[in-house]
């Protein structure tokens, strides 16, 4: 008989084919100064040497769980199944927390009974985990589901910790499966954000962040540009999800939330270093919706700005470009 206490916090780690990385990962949650934790790390078919790095970690917090690949919903939703802490932290296996991640959110969370996702600001890394210089500082407090459908404060997938009941409130119907289906596992893209806007859609659990930078989310340029269409594509069905019973609200917020959701490709297309498209995407942004213009003129024009200026050779760009993300970046900062 097992006797040992309960984790406060499940931490689910997806996992397919991500060797080069996951140690960085692994390394970190177990750094954490919070030590009141279970790892799930789900095995979605890899094929690489992920495994064989992990069974390198002897920590009995760490579990493995296998199963044939289902995408990164299917992952989730696989360690949600499984975990028994309190909280849920979502950690994606090419990203990593600083060592007071788990314990600020905690606290936050056990402040806070209302709150149903805590979540943070996020430095950016590049390949090598070598910071950027830069990052996400999303608006932390006062968060409406107007704000998570358009600009979606939580803004990535490793940056939140979600009280784990609030998943079995949401989960969808799953007759394939008998567990937790609190992601969609039709969408191989955009499932965070479908989520989130279901969550706040109930009205019930309040979104908040807490001020302190806590994730390090890896960015990656390679192969942007191909997946633009596929993405925006996947955004759209995420969109199309929650929109039965609550078509006041989207009639009302969908095309500028439409808007900031090309702004974002654009500035995708830009890293990928496809100018032509990067302005195609830009222009449609505006045209969808010309308030964006209004309700964040630095950023809009920002990106409208470095979309120009791709044409500019490559080297200078990237300088010109870093130079100017570390100035927004910390005008974003000192605002938020």
């Amino acid at each position: 008989m097992n006797n040992s206490p309960l984790p406060i916090v499940s931490v689910i780690v997806p996992m397919f084919n991500v060797g080069k990385y996951i140690e960085q990962c692994i390394n970190s949650v177990l750094a954490q100064s919070f030590k009141n934790f279970e790892v799930i790390c789900v095995d979605d078919g890899c094929t690489d040497d992920t495994l064989s790095k992990l069974n390198q970690f002897n920590d009995k917090r760490i579990r493995i769980i296998r199963q044939q690949n289902r995408g990164l919903s299917g992952a989730r939703n696989t360690g949600i199944t499984f975990a028994k802490g309190i909280y849920v932290a979502l950690l994606d296996a090419d990203d990593f927390w600083a060592r007071d991640k788990l314990a600020l959110h905690v606290s936050h969370l056990n402040r806070n009974p209302e709150v149903g996702v805590s979540y943070c600001p996020s430095l950016f890394v590049n390949e090598q985990g070598e910071q950027m210089g830069f990052g996400q500082y999303p608006k932390l407090k006062d968060i409406s589901a107007k704000d998570i459908l358009c600009r979606n404060p939580v803004g990535n997938g490793s940056a939140p910790v979600i009280r784990r009941r609030l998943f079995s409130e949401v989960s969808l119907d799953s007759p394939e499966f008998d567990r937790v289906c609190a992601f969609d596992e039709e969408l191989r893209q955009s499932e965070d954000i479908e989520l989130w806007i279901r969550i706040a859609l109930k009205k019930k659990w309040k979104f908040e962040g807490i001020d302190t930078p806590v994730t390090y989310y890896r960015v990656n340029d390679t192969g942007l540009s191909a997946n633009l269409t596929k993405q925006y594509s996947s955004w759209q069905l995420a969109m199309s999800k929650n929109q039965p019973g609550n078509v006041f609200f989207f009639r009302q917020y969908l095309s500028l939330a439409r808007a900031y959701q090309l702004r974002y490709l654009s500035r995708r297309a830009i890293r990928s270093g496809d100018t032509w498209k990067a302005l195609k995407l830009v222009n449609q942004a505006l045209f969808t919706q010309p308030k964006i213009l209004f309700e964040e003129p630095k950023r809009t024009l920002f990106t409208y700005g470095c979309a120009l200026a791709s044409v500019l050779p490559k080297r200078l760009f990237k300088l010109l470009e870093n130079k100017a993300v570390a100035f927004l970046s910390r005008h974003q900062q000192t605002a938020s």
